[in-house]
């Protein structure tokens, strides 16, 4: 098993043009809605929220303009008066969760539908096997080996011992050449720090080595299996585990069995800070490619280290000029995947003794979708593209020559790929909304696929149906939706609806299953996702047209997306409910303080609220190729403009509301939806509720444990069921 190398923003992030370009899309005939026969919906009585200390004195001068933050010291992440808060707010929230007559039962259903046995696809290091099993309510996922990639399997590694209640999870794994050692990361609470250890993979001793203050890369070992390459951060002060920024990395190697002190330091730059370093050793243990980043930006540098001389750093492709994703190599040449005068994105190979531009060979030059993964296996580059944000796959030779597409069972995405260069196969995954991950394989002599996994899911999807729309933006832009529901459902504006978008740091938004979603689906929901500019669907061009000082272009694909839905017979307003998490809770926050009056609900989630003082915690500088600064006069005024915190207008009668987070949300500080919560409060002058639900022992996202999941699902699906004017059946 191997760590790719991707830009360092890819692990930052915030768990088109053929059909981007303006111009006419087709549009539905509008349905003439009768919004007086909806059921009436009994006058409640206005929601009293927890009291909120304010202090009035701080404020802070923008460039002329002076700003109020009256709930600053909801940033105090440890503070004991900010414990207290936290606890009263999450004693409403459960007091109005718990009246919800539907949330046990919904509980129910969603353990019922969550118990089947799920597998990643299988990976080989050296003459053993690789992959991972839940077998259906595990809180963590289990590490399995064999000889045989159809194997049994024995259980290598199970994170669900590593404590009580399933809160550490393994955030990192990466098995040396010949199988022998597994170098695995484990994270606590949904933290995105990792600690790494080494296991014997023969006996499943775990030795000494304990490596902490790692963040945001994996690990590379060399081929002779005696170490590995990882990145650390410095050891934060006591008591600024949350509110340290994470700047001045080092990438080092560690030797088996030495201390972590004494790690030979690679490569570092004091005098770049911001920079992080994500590495891979090349498949013939050559050589160390270092991707050196600049926060989330997606362009990186590359340089690289000829093992065989040493840990001597070489210069590779020293500009910021374009996103590097190594894919493979052959002797001194480097195969990347690159945007590099292609914003869709195209295959080139580069001889690292004549790395200028003039040089390069473009094996596969760009296409019309947009690339998004590609894998050389078996001699072969396995190219994933998106249409109209669902995977495709093509097949290219060595040289590059067009092979045809690996045929794929519908409308979904193409999860992990795995495989060496010199195996006969590739296995990946592929997933919809309606069915869980399927594993396929792939044989390159055969040219033929066959399902090697397929989980044994309960619930079969022929009462469903997924949909693909397509639809104009406010300036214009088409857009396409999906829409997952019932087939027997009306539009006749009746159906609740939960609409979800991103929108950001060029992370595409395609077919996911889950759980969750449908019990909502099975209830009488319709499931709506955004594609929205800021995503990665359709390549860069795309992506940049929602950042920056552009980021309103995100703001009005979702709200055309809303209209389209009521326009169309989908849902009503009254109905409508909102959600996102990260930059996707952003999103929301956003919308929400713009135009309260279309939606029915809004949960925004881990969201980035406060847009002014986002770059002062944790890795939340990292974000501002993305969103830029207030610190910058420019990037101040469009930041203000839209900055869900400093948007909130008093006596606004907004609608029911649930800011979600978790208290040990190391990424997005749990400060932000504190903030927000807090305000939002104080500003609701209608009778809705405004809760904040914050999930203990948690983070971010990654790692949560299933119970916990299940739970949160349970309370998004009951707040709605209570709150909108037609709850589910």
């Amino acid at each position: 098993m191997r760590i790719r190398l991707l830009p360092t923003s890819a692990l930052l992030a915030l768990l088109i043009p053929a059909c981007w370009a303006p111009g006419p899309a087709p549009q539905p005939k509008p349905v003439e809605l009768d919004t007086s026969k909806l059921p009436a919906k009994p006058k409640p009585a206005p929601w009293q929220s927890p009291a909120t200390r304010r202090d009035d004195n701080i404020v802070d001068d923008y460039h002329g303009t002076q700003v109020a933050d009256p709930y600053r010291w909801l940033e105090d992440q440890d503070g004991a008066e900010v414990a207290t808060w936290v606890a009263t707010q999450n004693a409403a929230t459960r007091s109005f969760l718990d009246a919800s007559p539907a949330r046990d039962q919904i509980r129910a259903r969603l353990q019922e539908l969550w118990n089947f046995a799920r597998f990643d696809a299988p990976e080989r290091a050296g003459n053993r096997w690789f992959w991972s099993k839940n077998n259906g309510l595990q809180n963590q996922s289990v590490l399995y080996t064999a000889d045989a990639p159809d194997g049994e399997g024995r259980v290598l590694l199970d994170p669900n011992t590593l404590s009580t209640d399933g809160t550490v999870a393994l955030a990192g794994v990466a098995v040396d050449e010949h199988g022998k050692h597994l170098a695995y990361a484990t994270s606590a609470s949904g933290s995105d720090w990792r600690e790494w250890h080494v296991l014997d993979i023969a006996s499943g001793t775990v030795l000494l080595d304990t490596l902490r203050w790692s963040k945001f890369a994996g690990a590379a070992w060399t081929h002779d299996g005696k170490g590995f390459f990882y990145q650390r951060y410095p050891a934060p002060k006591e008591g600024e585990t949350f509110q340290q920024q994470n700047l001045n990395p080092q990438y080092c190697y560690h030797a088996i069995g030495t201390n972590q002190d004494a790690d030979k330091v690679v490569y570092e730059r004091p005098d770049q800070p911001d920079w992080g370093f994500q590495g891979e050793v090349t498949e013939d243990g050559r050589f160390l490619l270092i991707g050196i980043s600049k926060g989330t930006d997606r362009r990186n540098r590359v340089a690289y280290v000829d093992l065989a001389a040493g840990f001597s750093v070489q210069p590779l492709l020293m500009e910021f000029d374009a996103s590097y994703d190594l894919v493979g190599s052959d002797g001194d040449v480097f195969f990347f995947r690159t945007d590099s005068g292609a914003p869709k994105g195209k295959i080139v190979g580069i001889d690292r003794k004549s790395p200028a531009r003039e040089s390069w060979h473009t094996l596969v030059p760009e296409q019309k979708e947009a690339l998004v993964n590609v894998r050389r296996v078996g001699k072969h580059f396995v190219a994933t593209y998106l249409v109209d944000a669902s995977s495709k796959i093509r097949l290219f030779a060595a040289d590059g020559t067009d092979m045809g597409q690996i045929p794929l069972p519908g409308i979904g995405t193409v999860g992990a790929m795995t495989g060496r260069d010199s195996d006969s196969a590739t296995y990946f995954a592929f997933t919809t909304f309606t069915q869980p991950s399927t594993i396929y394989r792939y044989d390159f002599a055969a040219k033929q696929t066959t399902v090697f996994r397929k989980p044994n899911f309960s619930r079969t999807d022929e009462d469903l149906v997924t949909e693909r729309v397509f639809l104009q933006s406010k300036d214009t832009t088409r857009l396409c939706m999906f829409l997952v529901h019932k087939k027997d459902v009306t539009l006749d504006g009746k159906s609740p609806c939960y609409l979800y978008g991103y929108g950001g740091f060029n992370q595409p938004m395609t077919p996911s299953f889950s759980v969750s979603r449908l019990v909502f689906i099975e209830r009488g929901g319709i499931y709506a996702q955004a594609v929205l500019r800021g995503g990665g669907e359709y390549g860069e061009d795309w992506h940049q047209a929602g950042m920056l000082g552009k980021k309103q272009n995100v703001f009005d694909d979702f709200l055309s997306c809303a209209d389209y839905l009521v326009r169309n017979g989908y849902t009503a307003r009254e109905l409508l409910a909102i959600g996102g998490g990260s930059n996707g809770g952003l999103l929301v926050g956003a919308v929400l303080t713009q135009h309260p009056e279309k939606f029915g609900a809004a949960i925004p989630e881990v969201g980035v609220m406060d847009m002014l003082r986002y770059h002062q915690f944790t890795i939340g500088w990292a974000w501002a190729s993305e969103y830029g600064r207030s610190d910058n006069k420019e990037a101040f005024g469009w930041l203000y403009r839209y900055s869900p915190l400093h948007n909130i207008k008093p006596g606004t009668n907004y609608p029911p509301t649930m800011v979600m987070t978790g208290d040990h949300d190391d990424r997005v500080l749990p400060g932000h939806s504190y903030k927000f919560a807090a305000t939002l409060q104080a500003a609701q002058d209608g009778p809705s509720p405004i809760l904040l639900r914050i999930a203990t022992k948690a983070g971010h996202g990654s790692g949560k444990p299933v119970s916990a999941q299940m739970d949160e699902a349970a309370d998004r699906w009951a707040f709605l069921d209570t709150v909108l004017a037609k709850p589910p059946n």
